[in-house]
């Protein structure tokens, strides 16, 4: 499972860290960097005492969640990060871009024809579409991260294939450039891929590397005079693959320890022009949805890419990558926070016109229940998209695993949402021209690409329990060296847990009175968090990677502690300036933090129950039943 967390697509940006953990505390390692010259230098180092480096104390709030302690820079005030003339602009845009969505794109016929006409991507770059947080002097709007996220939060409430061709194009096709590019590259690229006369793709995924991504076959190799690499190797579901002009491709290529003269493989990414040659694509793939963009094989055969369009740098691929990944999941939550509101409309129109035994359905328990909790999960995932595009925008540097968490709850949300809509509708919100059947087709690849939810999951635990053995170890080494502060402190705060006197922080301080019994359960929900993960290393030590059960019901927790927290800071932040839907908001956050303390309690049960690990076993053994089987394994009850 170190595998996966250093190698899948959702991995830390530091893949030499390893979660290593021994005896009753957690003790993480780091990977060498570096290795001696020689024989005698490797001796000199290993006689010498290290010494031992505290650990880095993290501002994120999720990552905190894995020590019990909140950290609440960046949850209250919920931030917001415009300035008046970028509040401005943002309203410059988004009556036009609404408008075009509304009176021009016509996301049925976009679908049946599985394509976007040319029309309509000459009217998106009309409008600025294709560089959206490319700099002005590049030919770009310019746009900072919470511009963006309400943009996209339109474009995913009409059509979600016209966003996957503009997402795939510069929150991944081009995001390298932006945050890796040399002022040449910049120059050389960015102009004509903001116009959108050049579009770009982000090619790393293989027929034989999905979440692995240090799996690739594809190799570039210096020529023999250095002035380029040339490439071979095919990716796979390429979306814009079929007409890009620029990709962001990915490569194992030989590269040579400085130290030891040892040559090894190691990813680099790489600008790659169309034109360069060698470079052909396969026919659209046939989709279930997002049928208007592109998706394509790739084959790269020959490719002459000129030494300078390595991207970040020789052997630092993976770095470039995940980088890429994770500033743009932010995105993908905004668009599908808007593609929920179009679910709910649809429903909420249904629900309120339609009469069955003598009155509106509206009027039924049943509906009402369904209605209240497709709010609930659009407020969360609206609140967590926004939450972190604003810290984005005011530096916030450590942002991973808050941005998989709004990749895993937006995608799972917008599902049950329109599942349910579908549902209010009945068989109309089974025929096509209601408009549901399309948008259920297109958010199923969310919670697919750009990171599986199940490796993202994976990801949320071990990168928080990573720092949180971080922490256990230097308790230890202080506990072992008689600290008689630190043994007092934490004898006291674990014979507290012993005798159900528990000290829970308060939150009075920043929620108004309406939201404080919520309050009250998400404190506890830390402290709960925190005690339950320690116990999960205590009691598995360095197996703990291996247990995916329990590892999935510790993300799950910190999934619902995080969404309790931003929906009480949004909702704080309605009632404490009066605004009109402050009553509104403090429901939908009463009732998330009710429905997410209830899960949370099964999740952190299931973690450290035996019956449950008992259980986990039957759940092994049918899988493998079914695998040795190659289907069901039961006799059919016919007997024939």
């Amino acid at each position: 499972m170190s595998k996966i967390l250093t190698n899948c697509l959702i991995a830390s940006q530091k893949p030499g860290q390893v979660l290593n953990i021994a005896s009753n505390l957690a003790i993480v390692r780091y990977a060498s960097t570096g290795t001696p010259k020689s024989a005698q230098a490797q001796a000199k180092v290993s006689s010498e005492k290290k010494p031992t480096e505290k650990p880095v104390e993290s501002p994120s709030f999720a990552m905190n969640l894995f020590r019990g302690q909140m950290r609440l820079e960046e949850i209250f005030p919920y931030p917001s990060s415009l300035n008046e003339e970028q509040r401005d602009i943002l309203q410059s845009l988004v009556d036009p871009t609404a408008k075009f969505f509304e009176e021009k794109n016509d996301s049925l016929k976009n679908d049946k024809l599985e394509t976007v006409p040319d029309d309509i991507m000459q009217g998106l770059k009309e409008l600025g579409a294709f560089g959206l947080q490319t700099p002005v002097e590049h030919n770009g709007l310019g746009l900072n991260n919470t511009q963006y996220a309400r943009l996209v939060e339109i474009v995913g409430s009409h059509d979600l294939g016209i966003g996957i061709v503009l997402g795939a194009h510069q929150s991944i096709g081009f995001k390298g450039i932006l945050l890796f590019g040399n002022p040449e590259q910049k120059a050389k690229y960015l102009p004509r891929l903001a116009t959108g006369e050049d579009i770009a793709a982000f090619a790393l995924t293989e027929p034989a590397s999905g979440s692995d991504a240090a799996s690739i076959k594809t190799r570039a190799v210096p020529s023999a005079d250095g002035k380029h690499w040339i490439l071979n190797g095919s990716k796979i579901w390429i979306s814009n693959g079929g007409f890009a002009e620029i990709f962001t491709v990915f490569a194992k290529t030989p590269v040579k320890d400085e130290k030891t003269g040892e040559v090894k493989d190691q990813v680099t990414a790489f600008i790659v022009e169309r034109k360069f040659g060698g470079v052909k694509n396969g026919p659209p793939e046939k989709k279930m949805g997002i049928k208007c963009s592109n998706t394509a094989e790739v084959y790269f055969e020959d490719v002459k890419i000129p030494a300078e369009n390595v991207l970040g740098g020789v052997g630092n691929g993976f770095k470039v990558a995940m980088n890429i990944l994770n500033a743009g999941r932010f995105g993908m939550a905004a668009a599908l926070s808007g593609t929920m509101k179009f679910s709910i409309a649809k429903a909420v129109e249904h629900a309120t016109n339609r009469n069955q035994f003598g009155k509106q359905i509206i009027h039924y328990g049943a509906i009402q229940e369904k209605l209240a909790r497709m709010a609930m999960l659009q407020y969360a995932t609206e609140s967590m998209a926004y939450m972190l595009s604003a810290n984005m925008d005011k530096g916030s540097l450590e942002f991973q695993i808050e941005a998989a968490i709004s990749k895993v709850f937006a995608s799972e949300s917008a599902w049950a949402v329109t599942d349910e809509a579908i549902q209010v509708l009945g068989g109309m919100g089974f025929m096509r021209d209601t408009g549901l059947e399309r948008v259920m087709r297109d958010i199923r690849i969310f919670r697919i690409f750009e990171g599986t939810n199940d490796i993202l999951r994976l990801f949320i635990a071990l990168q928080g329990m990573n720092y949180a053995g971080k922490h256990l170890k230097e308790l230890q080494k202080r506990v072992q060296s008689f600290d008689i502060g630190t043994i007092f402190t934490e004898g006291k705060k674990r014979i507290g847990r012993q005798i159900g006197m528990q000290n829970i922080p308060s939150l009075t301080q920043h929620v108004p009175s309406q939201l404080s019994n919520s309050a009250s359960l998400a404190s506890k929900a830390v402290v709960d968090f925190g005690q339950a993960v320690e116990s999960v290393l205590v009691k598995y030590g360095k197996r703990v990677t291996e247990e995916q059960f329990v590892v999935n019901r510790i993300a799950q927790s910190t999934i619902d502690i995080f969404g309790m927290f931003v929906v009480l800071s949004r909702a704080a932040r309605s009632i404490n300036t009066n605004s009109p839907t402050g009553d509104h908001e403090a429901a939908l956050a009463n009732l998330f933090c009710y429905e997410a303390s209830k899960r949370l309690e099964q999740n952190l049960q299931d973690a450290l129950d035996g019956k449950f690990v008992e259980n986990t076993k039957l759940m092994t053994k049918i899988a493998k039943d079914l695998s040795q089987n190659g289907h069901t394994v039961p006799a059919h009850p016919l007997g024939f």
